[in-house]
């Protein structure tokens, strides 16, 4: 179990990364995009915030701030895999122990963290999110459904 849970921590956090460097290599300017689809643009934004750009700073600090915040959380969560008694809470922390590392470098080696896929309808745009940001999604709501019904490893006999 925790073999799953930090091989897909650290493919994710690769994935992320490669996703990222592409998008900063492509899109130089942050604010210029690119429409794939009626629905669907890649940007390039910077989020010196936390989720959704909230409490942003704007300070040469911020990033050290936010970075040492998910650092201690990264923590948590490889204590959390190591004492998973399912493969599927494995995966689940996994993909959000990837994501958060994934932010986590981009706040400390580009001082923010670079969100770039843009999906709107009808004029609404939903914000900006990367790889890291959807693996954390994925993870925590596989983590709420297997608390309300349990994993399948429990619910066998």
């Amino acid at each position: 179990m925790r073999r799953l849970g930090f091989a897909l921590a650290v493919a994710i956090a690769g994935l992320d990364q490669a996703t990222k460097a592409w998008i900063v290599d492509y899109l130089v300017e942050p604010g210029r995009g690119l429409a794939v689809t009626g629905f669907f643009n890649l940007v390039y934004v910077q989020n010196r915030g936390i989720s959704f750009g909230m409490f942003r700073i704007e300070d040469q600090w911020g990033p050290w701030l936010f970075g040492g915040f998910g650092l201690a959380i990264a923590a948590l969560l490889v204590v959390w895999i190591v004492r998973a008694e399912s493969r599927w809470v494995a995966a689940a922390v996994g993909a959000v122990l990837g994501g958060a590392i994934g932010n986590i470098l981009d706040r400390v080696f580009r001082g923010a963290v670079v969100d770039f896929l843009d999906f709107h309808a009808a004029g609404y745009h939903w914000f900006a999110f990367n790889v890291a940001d959807a693996a954390i999604s994925v993870g925590v709501g596989l983590l709420i459904v297997i608390s309300l019904f349990g994993s399948a490893e429990r619910t066998k006999t």
